[in-house]
C-alpha cells in the first residue's frame, strides 16, 4: 500500500510492460486496471463492452500515460479466449488478471441447460483456457504471473448460486493446483478469494448490503490486497482481516446457511 491510500504497485520489469484484464469495464476488474496503470504498465482491457472498455483505456491513458488494446470479446461463448489470444500475440504480456464474471442468482432448476453452460464457460473454462494459454508464454520467457478471480464460499457451495459457485470452484482448485507447478518454471499464480465487496454485483444480484454484519469492503481495499498477494507469489488472497479469520474459522455447513439465507431474496423458483 503506497501514500495511505488503498493501492499496491507493481514492478514493470517484473510484470511487465503489459497486462491483460478481463472483465475490465466496470467493478473490481476496472480497478485492477486502475492500479496496474498506476505502476506504469499497458494493458490490454477484455469484456463484452467495447465503448466502456475505451472510456476505461483513454482516463487511465490520460492520468498515467500508458498505452491500452481493446479487445471486445463475450467470453460466456465458446473460442473467445482464441481471440484474447491473437490479440495479445504481438505483446511482451507479464500479467494476466482473469476477472471476468458475472452474478446470476437463482434456483439451479429455474435455468435452462444452455444459460448453465454460458455460466460455466464465462465464470471457469475461460479463466482454465486463459491461464493455460498466458502461463506457456510465462514459462517460455521464465517471468510472469496470474491473478484468477474466484469467490468466497465456493468451496463449501452457495445455495441458489450453484453453478457459479461451482465453476468458481473449478477456478479454486486450479490455481491451486498450478501454484507449485508452475513455480517450477518460474511463473507465479494466485487465487483471489472475493469477500463481500463495494462493486455493482452487489445491486445487480438484487442484495441489499445495510444489513450485512460486516460492512462490504472498498473495492481499492479488496484490489490492492490481491495485488500484492501476487507480488508476494501467495497462493490465496483473502481480502479483509475479519473474513480471513470467518473464512478460517466457520464450518462449511454454517456458511452454506448464512448464504442460502441471503440469497433466497434475489432468487426466481421453480413453481
Amino acid at each position: 500500500m503506497v501514500d495511505g491510500m488503498w493501492m499496491t504497485r507493481l514492478d514493470g520489469k517484473r510484470f511487465g510492460p503489459w497486462a491483460v484484464v478481463t472483465g475490465a469495464s466496470s467493478g473490481i476488474g476496472q480497478e485492477f486496471a486502475r492500479q496496474i496503470a498506476a505502476s506504469g504498465i499497458n494493458l490490454v482491457l477484455v469484456s463484452r463492452r467495447a465503448e466502456a472498455l475505451e472510456e476505461t483505456g483513454q482516463a487511465l491513458q490520460v492520468q498515467y500515460d500508458i498505452a491500452y488494446r481493446v479487445i471486445a470479446v463475450d467470453l460466456s461463448e465458446p473460442g473467445a479466449d482464441e481471440a484474447v489470444a491473437a490479440g495479445t500475440a504481438d505483446l511482451d504480456v507479464g500479467l494476466l488478471i482473469s476477472a471476468a464474471g458475472t452474478g446470476q442468482p437463482g434456483a439451479f432448476l429455474a435455468f435452462e441447460a444452455e444459460q448453465l453452460l454460458a455460466q460455466t464457460q464465462l465464470m471457469g473454462v475461460s479463466h482454465m483456457l486463459l491461464t493455460h494459454h498466458f502461463s506457456r508464454r510465462f514459462a517460455a520467457q521464465k517471468r510472469g504471473a496470474t491473478l484468477l478471480v474466484s469467490a468466497l464460499g465456493a468451496d463449501s457451495g452457495i445455495p441458489y448460486h450453484a453453478n457459479p459457485a461451482a465453476a468458481k470452484g473449478l477456478v479454486n482448485a486450479l490455481g491451486r493446483s498450478l501454484h507449485a507447478e508452475l513455480k517450477e518454471l518460474g511463473v507465479g499464480i494466485t487465487t483471489l478469494i472475493v469477500t463481500p465487496t463495494e462493486t455493482p454485483l452487489i445491486k445487480k444480484m438484487g442484495l441489499d448490503a445495510s444489513p450485512m454484519p460486516i460492512k462490504p469492503m472498498p473495492v481499492a481495499q479488496c484490489v490492492a490486497e490481491a495485488l500484492d498477494g501476487v507480488k508476494r507469489g501467495k497462493m490465496i488472497v483473502v481480502p479483509g482481516r475479519l473474513y480471513r479469520i470467518m473464512n478460517a474459522l466457520m464450518p462449511h455447513s454454517l456458511v452454506r446457511a448464512m448464504t442460502a439465507n441471503m440469497m433466497r431474496q434475489s432468487t426466481t423458483f421453480v413453481g
